[in-house]
């Protein structure tokens, strides 16, 4: 893929971040690092790994560039009073009770177990979009806006940016960085190939592609498959691009549109797979 096209990479940063906001919090002599550091920090980590593992695949003159990637949100977005995004381990309900008693922070129920949740605002704007646009015209592969980027704001009155402690979608903000780029194709990479209805049940099917007012009207796990369909169809009203979500072995198949969901505004209703 990356002989043939331009390509960005991003990434989720969901285990991670909460693992350090952990071992942060388990080091008592020095206050632990906000969310945005942490994000910062993810971005690095992760972004290295990829580029070892893509520099050890593509030709050796090719250019990879990781970039800490600032994003703005509004600190008045309504999801800081409603903490909804899942970060860090699951816990049982004692211990989940514990740790809010101790450090503050917020649990919801993950299925059967607690886990740590934290305010998710919409992204506004990618402070590097520029020099991501000039890496790809030197031909670089670029790993940006990894963990959803680092969420930063103005304060109130202000031109001063800052840090804020939260966690921006991955998904939402890959979408963002998809289209300021004016990319051509936008895919969610994932653990299922494809979306499905009725999910794990025996009456499960594939959608092998659909348009976004059709998908509008059906219900998604939010912590899941919601946020990567709310992405796609975003991305395709605006552009009227195409967007697919798919597993990565299927990478090159779901370019091809053979594989995987694809989701464009000309799509006829919902096509299921065979």
């Amino acid at each position: 893929m990356a002989a043939k096209h331009q390509v960005v990479i991003t990434h989720g940063n969901g285990p991670q971040v909460g693992l350090l906001a952990l071992q942060g919090a388990a080091y008592a002599p020095v206050p632990a690092y906000p969310l945005d550091v942490l994000g910062a920090q993810t971005e690095g980590m992760i972004g290295y790994m990829i580029e070892q593992e893509l520099g050890n695949l593509l030709p050796f003159d090719r250019p990879f560039a990781t970039l800490l990637t600032m994003i703005e949100v509004d600190p008045e977005d309504p999801a800081f009073r409603s903490p909804t995004k899942f970060i860090g381990p699951v816990y049982r309900k004692d211990d989940a009770d514990r740790l809010e008693a101790e450090k503050g922070w917020q649990f919801s129920l993950d299925g059967d177990r607690w886990r740590r949740v934290v305010a998710s605002p919409e992204p506004k704007r990618i402070f590097e979009i520029r020099p991501i646009k000039w890496l790809l015209a030197h031909g670089a592969v670029v790993i940006a806006a990894g963990g959803g980027g680092i969420p930063t704001i103005y304060k109130r009155g202000s031109r001063v940016l800052s840090g804020i402690e939260c966690v921006i979608d991955k998904d939402l903000a890959a979408e963002l960085l998809a289209r300021e780029l004016g990319a051509d194709l936008f895919v969610m990479l994932t653990d299922a190939d494809a979306v499905y209805v009725d999910w794990r049940r025996s009456t499960q099917k594939a959608i092998r592609h659909a348009n976004p007012g059709m998908l509008a009207t059906m219900s998604f796990p939010s912590g899941s498959m919601g946020p990567k369909i709310q992405a796609a169809c975003r991305f395709a009203e605006a552009t009227g691009k195409t967007a697919a979500i798919g597993s990565p072995s299927d990478l090159s198949r779901i370019i091809a549109g053979e594989a995987g969901t694809t989701i464009r505004t000309a799509a006829p209703g919902l096509v299921y797979a065979a």
